[in-house]
Parts: structure tokens; sequence; C-alpha cells
């Protein structure tokens, strides 16, 4: 396109002082990241059909580029599917300037952040994850390009009824490497063991045959759960003729307290 912008005359103007912007920085980024094979992120904004395959499609600026569901380290498109709306890790693969398009690969993105996290990884070492899928029981986390599973009971202390309720999609938080394999890949953290623990003092603050206000946090087939503080639970037995639920203030007295086995158990006297 032919320069149309307006010639006039301005008292003091230099030509030497105006800058020309000619580079576009999104399609330099992607150059950069092509060259150097440098991993880059972006919000994957939808899935679309490029020759036959689905792709998810991220947008570098204006310039949109398209992950193959064979490069995104998904098995099907279901699973692709979920990636929408979530920040991914990617490697420029090509591009087509004329196009305005680039193809690129999670898995080697991912593959290349899982090579370096093994390389940093030692045991007991607190290091940041990200959650990416979450049951009732279950949590999966990426630590760089590594998964990891997260059962409920290493989560946090004290009762967890449901990890759906306390966990979302896309939370960082920090975990602790518990046990490391590196020959073998094999790693397994927890995010309780990352926390301070408050069980070698809650013994002073809970004293069996007193009694204390707390908030049921859950409700089982065998007991009733009562949260007296952060990380701290009393399980107790059901009411005889009262049922309690999730969420109810009781007043508990304390029958006993065993610190080295983190359990206090409690009797239900009164539902406030």
């Amino acid at each position: 396109m032919a320069d149309e912008r307006l010639q006039v005359l301005i008292e003091g103007y230099d030509p030497e002082k105006v800058k020309e912007n000619e580079v576009d920085e999104h399609w330099k980024e992607i150059y950069g990241a092509y060259q150097n094979r440098t991993i880059l992120q972006a919000l994957v904004t939808g899935i679309e059909t490029k020759l036959d395959k689905p792709c998810a499609v991220v947008n570098i600026g204006t310039v949109r580029g398209y992950i193959p569901l064979e490069a995104s380290g998904m098995e099907n498109n279901r699973q692709l599917h979920s990636l929408t709306g979530k920040d991914v890790a990617f490697k420029v693969l090509n591009y087509d300037r004329e196009a305005g398009v680039f193809t690129a690969s999670r898995a080697q993105a991912l593959e290349q952040m899982a090579a370096i996290t093994w390389e940093k990884l030692e045991k007991d070492a607190i290091i940041m994850a990200v959650a990416r899928t979450v049951s009732p029981n279950l949590v999966r986390a990426d630590i760089g390009g590594i998964e990891v599973k997260i059962p409920v009971e290493q989560i946090r202390y004290g009762w967890i009824d449901d990890l759906t309720e306390e966990v979302k999609p896309g939370d960082h938080f920090k975990v602790k490497v518990t046990e490391l394999d590196k020959e073998n890949e094999k790693v397994s953290v927890s995010a309780k063991d990352a926390q301070q623990n408050p069980w070698p003092d809650c013994s002073k603050r809970y004293e069996e045959g007193n009694e204390y206000v707390g908030k049921v946090s859950g409700v089982r087939e065998y007991g009733v759960f009562v949260n007296l503080e952060p990380g701290v639970d009393s399980l107790s037995r059901h009411l005889k003729f009262q049922n309690v639920h999730k969420g109810d203030r009781v007043l508990v007295r304390i029958l006993g307290v065993d610190v080295d086995k983190e359990q206090i158990r409690s009797r239900i006297t009164r539902i406030l």
C-alpha cells in the first residue's frame, strides 16, 4: 500500500528525528522462537479443523497459530477440547508469513520443559505446581512439564470432604518432593508437606474433657468430621436422635488427642 500520509510543512521538522516502526513485534516474537527453539505460551481460544485434523488455536497478538492434535500432547479430540480457555506452552514448528499463520507443538514444549525439570529436581525441594484436573479425591498437577498425582490426603492438613471444593484447575500451590527416582523418571510430591504442621501445638488448645465450638466439615457412614481450626478436625460418632449436616456449627467434647496420628476423638454435645 502506498504511503498516504498528508505531506505538510512543519516549523522545526527534522526528517532524521522521525522513527519509522517497520518491525511487527508479534512476528518478531514468532521468528525468534522458531530460530532459537524457545518456548512460547498463549491462551487456547478455540478448536478448528485444518487439513482434516483438529487443531487447538492460539494467538500471538494478531497472528494465528495452530497446534494439531498429534502435537498437542493429548490423546483424543475430547482431551484437546479440554485445553480451551487455558494457557499452554508450545514451540513454533513452521510459519507462513504470507498467510499470517504458524503451526506449533505443545508436546515438544512439554518434553523440553520436563527435561529441564528432571535435571533440577532434588529430594525434599519445594517447587510450584499448577493444577490441571481435579476430582473429588485426586489432583493432577504440572510441575514443569511433568504430571504428578496428588491424592486428597496430601493436599493439606485436616479433613477434605470433596477436593473439587478446595482446588480448581489452574490453581497454583507449593509442593514438596517426597520421592524421587530420576533414572526411572518417577516423582511424588505433597502439598501438605510444604505447609506448616498445626498438630504439634494443637494439643495445648484442645484438652480432653473440655468442650469447643467447631463446624461440620464432612459426614461419613462411620462418623462426623468437625473442623476446630485450619488443618485440625475431630471425628465424632453420629448423634442418636438428630442428624447433622455439613456446615452446621456444633459444640464438641474432646475425648482424646493423638498428636502422632494427627487424630482427635470427640462427641457432639449440641448443635448450635
